[in-house]
C-alpha cells in the first residue's frame, strides 16, 4: 500500500506545498513519520498537511486521511479533533480555507494551546451507514482512533479530543458525539460550521437514508438532548440554506458558541469563522482548563 504524503498551507497548494513537493514512505508508523520528516525542516511555522492511503475494512476500500497540523513534525501525543467534510468533499478538503495557516499562526503566538486535525474521506451518507459495508462512523469509530495511535497522536487511547465538521460534516459531528457519548467515551467539545438541517422534504432528495423514521432517530436536531451538556459552538451564515435549521438549534440547545453572521453557504464566509473556531476548540484542548465563557 503506498502511503503518500503532500503538504498545504490551506487549501490551495502554497509556494512552500511546491517546494517541498511529495514524498513517499514505504511503512507506516511513528518511525516512519519522524524519519521522513527530518529530510526538511524540523518544524514548519506555516502548519502542514500530511495526506496518506489506508484501507479501510469498514468502508470496504482505500481512503485518505489528512493530518493537518500545527508544525511537522508533529509533538508526540498532540491532541486532535476529527474534523468531517461536507457533501461531494473528501478528506484534503475538509474545514475552512485558511485552517491550517491560522491554526499554525494561533499555537506559534499562543493564543491556543497544540492541537491538529484529522480528516478522512467519509462518502456522501451523511457518515452512517446507509449502504452495506460501507460504514464511515464504524471507520471514524474504530480505526481512526488505530491510525492516530500509529502515528503517536490523540491521547493513549487515540481518540480525538473534539469533533468539528462543516455542513454535511456538521451533521456527522453532531452524530459521532452523540455515538462517543453512548460509548462512555464523551468528546471534550463539538463545533459545526452551516451544519445540515433541513426538513425530510429535502432531506430524502440526498439517497442516505431508508426512511424518514431512520433520517429522524440521526437527525441532530430531533435529537438535542443526545449531545446535551457537552460545550458546542456552531457558526451559520445568514443567507445559509440551512440558517432555519440553525436557529432552531440554538433555540433548543443553547449552545455555548452561537455564530450568525452575514454569509453564504461557501468558502468565503466558512473562512470568517477560522479564528472562533479555533479559540473555541483550543478552549476544550488538552492541558488548557475546561470554562465557559
Amino acid at each position: 500500500m503506498t502511503d503518500g504524503r503532500q503538504w498545504n498551507s490551506g487549501h490551495m497548494p502554497s509556494r512552500r506545498a511546491l517546494l517541498l513537493g511529495t514524498t513517499a514512505l514505504t511503512t507506516l508508523g511513528v518511525t516512519s513519520w519522524y524519519t521522513a520528516s527530518s529530510t526538511t525542516r524540523s518544524a514548519d511555522p506555516d502548519g502542514a498537511m500530511i495526506v496518506e492511503r489506508r484501507y479501510s475494512r469498514f468502508r470496504g476500500g482505500d481512503v485518505e486521511v489528512a493530518y493537518k497540523l500545527p508544525r511537522r513534525p508533529p509533538p508526540l501525543g498532540l491532541p486532535m479533533v476529527l474534523l468531517l467534510h461536507g457533501r461531494n468533499g473528501n478528506a484534503r478538503w475538509a474545514g475552512p480555507p485558511g485552517l491550517v495557516s491560522e491554526l499554525a499562526d494561533a499555537v506559534h503566538a499562543g493564543r491556543v494551546p497544540p492541537f491538529g486535525f484529522v480528516a478522512v474521506d467519509g462518502g456522501n451518507s451523511y457518515w452512517h451507514e446507509h449502504r452495506r459495508g460501507d460504514d464511515p462512523m464504524g471507520m471514524l469509530l474504530e480505526e481512526i482512533p488505530a491510525w492516530l495511535r500509529e502515528r503517536g497522536l490523540g491521547d493513549r487511547r487515540g481518540l480525538p479530543f473534539a469533533v468539528a465538521g462543516t455542513s454535511m460534516g456538521g451533521f456527522g459531528a453532531l452524530l459521532y458525539a452523540r455515538r462517543r457519548s453512548e460509548r462512555r467515551q464523551p468528546v471534550r467539545a463539538i463545533a459545526a460550521i452551516a451544519p445540515a438541517f433541513m426538513s425530510w422534504r429535502r432531506m430524502r432528495q440526498r439517497d442516505a437514508w431508508r426512511s424518514m423514521a431512520e433520517w429522524r432517530s440521526m437527525d441532530p436536531l430531533a435529537n438535542v438532548a443526545a449531545t446535551r451538556g457537552i460545550p458546542t459552538g456552531i457558526w451559520c451564515g445568514t443567507d445559509d440554506p440551512f440558517i432555519e435549521g440553525v436557529r432552531a438549534f440554538i433555540r433548543r440547545a443553547d449552545p455555548e458558541v452561537a455564530d450568525i453572521d452575514p454569509g453564504r453557504h461557501n468558502g468565503a464566509y466558512f473562512r470568517t469563522t477560522v479564528p472562533g473556531l479555533l479559540r473555541f476548540l483550543g478552549r476544550y484542548a488538552p492541558g488548557r482548563p475546561q470554562r465557559r465563557t
